[in-house]
């Protein structure tokens, strides 16, 4: 089978050895993906904001693999503060309110920089 990686050209995927998302065959795995903070739209105080800029870049790496929000099987969300839940849980719903893929909400102590709350982990699968 194949093997298609999607690089961002983030200086953190020769450093630490990965990529963005992998597809082989009909298996898409999204790397675990923080939000891009701007001080303006997405804050570090914003765990709302942080998620739903998750889930509209993720939207265009799967789109990139021919795939889409619809194939998500499974979201595993990380976050730095378990009362982020509800403004998570609302971002979500946005895009898989009706998709409805298996998820898991897991507090941990720390993401990679204390500006993000959310950290999102995808897994598709393509059907056609």
């Amino acid at each position: 089978m194949k093997r298609q990686n999607i690089l961002t050209g983030s200086q953190w995927e020769e450093k630490m050895g990965y990529c963005r998302a992998v597809k082989i065959g009909n298996i898409i795995e999204v790397s675990g993906t923080v939000a891009i903070i701007d001080s303006n739209t997405v804050k570090a105080d914003d765990a709302y904001a942080q998620t739903l800029n998750i889930l509209e870049r993720v939207a265009v790496v799967l789109q990139d693999l021919d795939a889409s929000m619809s194939d998500v099987i499974r979201t595993r969300i990380f976050t730095s503060d378990i009362n982020s839940f509800e403004a998570v849980a609302k971002a979500h719903a946005t895009f898989f309110k009706d998709i409805k893929p298996a998820t898991g909400f897991y507090e941990v102590s720390k993401l990679v920089a204390p500006e993000y709350l959310v950290e999102i982990e995808f897994s598709a699968v393509l059907t056609n």
